[in-house]
This record gives C-alpha cells, sequence and structure tokens, in this order.
C-alpha cells in the first residue's frame, strides 16, 4: 500500500497541468500577468515635492498614491500599478518617487496625457508682506488629501459671491472638517489664501469659526471655468506636487522577446539539471527529475492563483529557485550513497540519508528565504519582482526536496541493493 502516496501526488500533479494550460486564454482571470519588461508599456517616474509639508509626510505620500491611482484607474488602462519608493539622486540626498506603470500604453506622450494633470490644492494663512509689498504665507496640514468632493453652484446675491457668480463648494472629509475649524477657530480676522497648483484663487477673511467642514471658493473664473476646476479636484487633488522625472517604454515587440528568451532559458536551465541528474544519479535522479516537475507545476500556478506579475527578474529568480531545488537533492543522494556503502539495505538508506541532509536543507533554504524578504522589503520594483518569485520558489523547493522525492523513493526503492538495483542507485562513475 505504500503507493497510494504516490499515486496522490500523481493525481495532484495531473489537476496541476490540467489548471496551469487550462488558464492561459486572453481572458482568462488565472493567466499569468506579465509585467512592462515583457508585456510592453510605459512606467512613469514622478517625484514628490514634500519639503512643504508640515505633518505627516507619510500619510500625505499614501493620499498622493491613491489619488493618481485614482485618476489612472478613471482613464480604463488595464491592470496598472501604482507604488512609492525612495531614491538617492545624489548623496545625502533621498528623494520621493511615485512609479506608475501603465501596461499596453506604449507612447510616454499619450500616458502622460491620460494621467493628466492633478490639481494641487493648499491652503495658507497670509502672515505679512514682504519689502516690496509682495504677501507673505504661512503654511497649514489642510490640503487637498483631505477634500471629500467638489461642487459647483452659482452665488445668488448674498454673502460674498454676486447672483449668477460661479462659486466652487468645498467638502472636506472627517478629519478635514476639523482641522479647518481648528484653522479658522485660532485665526479669526485673518486671510486664508487658498492655493491651486501654487496659485492663489481666493483670499478671504476668517470672519468666524467654521464647522461642518465646507468651504467656498470665489474667483474670477468664468462657468466652464468653474466646471473644469471641479472636475479636476474630483478627479484628486494631489496633496503635494510632482513632476515627471523620467520614463520608460517597451514594445510588445521587445516585450514578447524578452518574454519568450526567458521562457527558453528556463527550458534549457530545467533540462540541463534534469540530464544532470539523471546521468550521475541514475534512479534518484529520475526520481528528482519527476519531482523537480511538480515543482514547476506547483511554482506556476501559485504564479497564475496569487497572481504574481511575472518579470524578466523574477523569471532570473524562479531559475535560481530550481537550482535551490536541485541542491536539497543533491544532499540527500549523497548521504543516501554513504549509507549504501556501509551496507543498508535501500529503504534504510533513504531514510537515514533524508535525516541527515535535513538539517542542511532546512538551514540553507531559510537563509535564502531570509534573504529574499529582505530584498522584497527593502527593494525597488524590479528587486521586489525577482525576491518574490525566488521566496515562493524556494519554499515550493522545500516542500519538492522533502516530500514528493521521499514519498517516490520509498514507494520504487527494493528491499535490497543487489542485481541492476546496485547499478541503478549508483552515482558518477561508480556502478556497484
Amino acid at each position: 500500500m505504500r503507493f497510494i502516496p504516490a499515486l496522490g501526488i500523481l493525481i495532484i500533479a495531473g489537476l496541476l497541468s490540467w489548471f496551469v494550460l487550462s488558464t492561459n486564454g486572453v481572458d482568462n482571470r488565472f493567466r499569468v500577468k506579465l509585467g512592462l519588461d515583457l508585456a510592453g508599456g510605459t512606467e512613469l517616474i514622478y517625484t514628490a515635492d514634500t519639503s512643504n509639508l508640515v505633518t505627516d509626510k507619510p500619510g500625505a505620500l499614501n493620499s498622493l498614491r491613491e489619488v493618481v491611482e485614482k485618476r489612472v484607474n478613471l482613464f480604463g488602462v488595464a491592470e496598472p500599478l501604482v507604488q512609492l519608493e525612495k531614491s538617492s539622486a545624489v548623496a545625502g540626498d533621498v528623494q520621493d518617487r511615485l512609479i506608475v506603470e501603465l501596461p499596453g500604453v506604449t507612447d510616454v506622450k499619450a500616458a502622460v496625457d491620460a494621467l493628466g494633470k492633478t490639481p494641487v490644492l493648499e491652503f495658507k494663512l497670509v502672515s505679512g508682506q514682504t519689502d516690496t509689498g509682495a504677501a507673505t504665507f504661512q503654511a497649514t496640514s489642510l490640503t487637498g488629501r483631505y477634500l471629500k468632493d467638489a461642487q459647483l453652484q452659482f452665488g445668488k446675491g448674498q454673502g460674498s459671491a454676486p447672483a449668477g457668480q460661479p462659486v466652487v463648494v468645498l467638502n472636506f472629509n472627517d478629519e478635514g472638517a476639523k482641522l479647518f475649524e481648528e484653522i479658522t477657530r485660532k485665526n479669526v480676522g485673518r486671510q486664508l489664501a487658498i492655493f491651486l497648483d501654487g496659485e492663489v484663487i481666493s483670499s478671504p477673511v476668517i470672519q468666524e469659526a467654521i464647522p461642518g467642514g465646507t468651504a467656498t471658493i470665489t474667483g474670477t473664473f468664468t462657468p466652464t471655468e468653474g466646471r473644469d476646476l471641479v472636475r479636476n479636484l474630483n478627479f484628486g487633488a494631489l496633496p503635494v506636487p510632482i513632476e515627471l522625472s523620467g520614463s520608460n517604454s517597451v514594445g510588445p515587440t521587445l516585450g514578447a522577446v524578452a518574454f519568450q528568451a526567458g521562457l527558453v532559458a528556463s527550458l534549457i536551465g530545467f533540462g540541463i539539471v534534469a540530464l544532470f541528474m539523471i546521468l550521475w544519479y541514475r534512479v534518484p535522479g529520475l526520481v528528482a527529475t519527476v519531482a523537480l516537475f511538480i515543482y514547476v507545476l506547483v511554482t506556476v500556478a501559485l504564479i497564475k492563483f496569487i497572481p504574481i506579475t511575472l518579470t524578466a527578474s523574477g523569471i532570473a529568480g524562479f531559475i535560481l529557485s530550481i537550482g535551490m531545488a536541485v541542491d536539497a537533492n543533491v544532499l540527500i543522494f549523497e548521504r543516501m550513497k554513504e549509507e549504501l556503502r556501509a551496507g543498508k539495505t535501500p529503504h534504510d538508506a533513504a531514510k537515514i540519508g533524508f535525516s541527515r541532509a535535513w538539517p542542511a536543507i532546512r538551514d540553507g533554504h531559510f537563509t535564502m528565504i531570509l534573504s529574499s524578504t529582505i530584498l522584497f522589503w527593502m527593494g525597488t520594483s524590479l528587486v521586489q519582482g525577482f525576491a518574490l518569485v525566488f521566496g515562493f520558489g524556494v519554499i515550493v523547493s522545500l516542500l519538492s526536496a522533502v516530500t514528493i522525492t521521499q514519498t517516490f523513493l520509498n514507494t520504487i526503492l527494493p528491499n535490497e541493493n543487489r542485481g541492476a538495483w546496485k547499478f541503478l542507485l549508483s552515482s558518477g562513475l561508480h556502478t556497484k
């Protein structure tokens, strides 16, 4: 009955094969998602100016990412990726960068136009004048990140807005409403200037504390300009200014070539490893090759199911993890060989060989998992693609070496090491 576990593994492998092969359609939600370097597209790199932030820089940057992501999604770009990262442009100068990946968009100008211009909304207190008579401003913590929505209305001849004049009404979220009320309560009698993209569009005097989280912008804009302003604000007012500092574009043809090259490299690598294992270790090497094939199926299924966006660096991590899977089998087989030479039966040699090789396999895989975790946590998007696939591959290779290989060997190994089995269980140049 010892063949039952092996049969179960083969059935699972068959199901995984069906899943991997049947989910390659363009519209299938489990198809492999390719990164820009393989599928083609545009990467926009923006630098965020956080020099004028008073408090909560991480919160402002997260809000920036969410606003830009919302803006990109409005234009229907398939599976965009918007993420933050830090970069040292020069020694000692750390920049906050926003990376926007737009799959399928290969025209940089079209990509920039698709992202569009999102306004930077700021509220500053007028604090005095310079010698030349220019007004000076004191920054507040109230910015567009707290904006819930904007509406276009028309004055009714009451208050500061003449009848029929376009008025933009801003509604803040709960946190923004508290900040607005606090600012107006503490600064009654002062001017609170409203800046849009660095320009003052309104500078009303605070008459009293304003609860409720509603502010009104009255300016010299036309109804069309007011409608455009409301639209842009509702698309998302950026909490901090951003500047396009770089872009990369990969054509679909170049991406397809890169994907094919990675696929060919993976197949060649697998073939060479399998050939070496079979020629050097014979029957155990054949078992290891079958286990390695199942390892590939499990890894690809995980990439599809999670899903993981596959990049060229991710393919490199996958190929490297194949080497880790083979390394574990080599340790096991070398320990088995020592036990067979000591006169142990094949079953006992396999059992003892696994137990003796386990500490080295465990420690080696643990260090690789730790390394991939650190790379993913601290690396850029390019490094993260490598670290994620490599980390998953190492975990699956541990399962492959310890469970699948051991199960198959326990199923097929004879009780005695004699006859043809002496040759089939030897390795290298040894024939007995």
